[in-house]
């Protein structure tokens, strides 16, 4: 019963804290440099475990993330096989286009392989490039709903903008479903709103 963001606030008091908040790590430099880095590391006879180690975690979270998602909807008695989800956001990052190494797609992927039907909005993404390079369908404009979960995925300011005009409340299915904020772009007052 802890919010993650009120522990990193409580850390941050402290002048030597480092802020590191959870989430999806991709990209074209951190979720590839440390594999170069460790690749030279043991050509030299070093094994870099703490680098590794990094690394393991940062590339379980999509499946860590989905299995959260799948328990919230399996403690709220939803028909998990029956649902409509939204994930918002596709790219690495926030506020940028750019979808090389995004670890979204591992997320979408392990959704859809247990609810009816998954529908990823990015509007900064070029669907063309998110069907070439992962074969996944894309939306530059907001999908209709009603959805039984939406995904923040990635922190994009339309999103927190969304959340704040109550156009993503207008979109979800009944009482039981849930917005699923990965990146705290939402108030967390709202009480249909889930914090990773």
């Amino acid at each position: 019963g802890i919010e993650t963001r009120e522990v990193l606030e409580a850390a941050a008091t402290k002048w030597n804290f480092h802020a590191y908040e959870p989430g999806l790590v991709g990209g074209h430099c951190i979720g590839v440099d440390p594999y170069y880095l460790t690749f030279k590391a043991s050509t030299i006879g070093f094994h870099p475990q703490v680098i590794l180690a990094g690394r393991r975690t940062n590339d379980s979270m999509p499946s860590f993330v989905a299995h959260d998602i799948l328990t919230a909807m399996i403690k709220r008695k939803m028909p998990v096989s029956e649902l409509r989800v939204l994930v918002m956001g596709f790219s690495f990052k926030e506020n940028c286009p750019d979808i090389r190494n995004t670890k979204v797609v591992e997320l979408v992927r392990e959704l859809a392989d247990c609810v009816a039907e998954v529908v990823i909005y990015d509007p900064l993404v070029d669907p063309l490039d998110a069907m070439r390079l992962y074969g996944v369908e894309t939306f530059q404009d907001l999908p209709d709903g009603p959805f039984d979960a939406i995904i923040v995925a990635v922190g994009h300011k339309e999103f927190g903008m969304l959340g704040v005009a109550g156009k993503l409340q207008e979109r979800i299915n009944g009482p039981q479903g849930f917005v699923y904020d990965m990146k705290a772009v939402l108030p967390a007052t709202d009480n249909s709103v889930i914090r990773l």
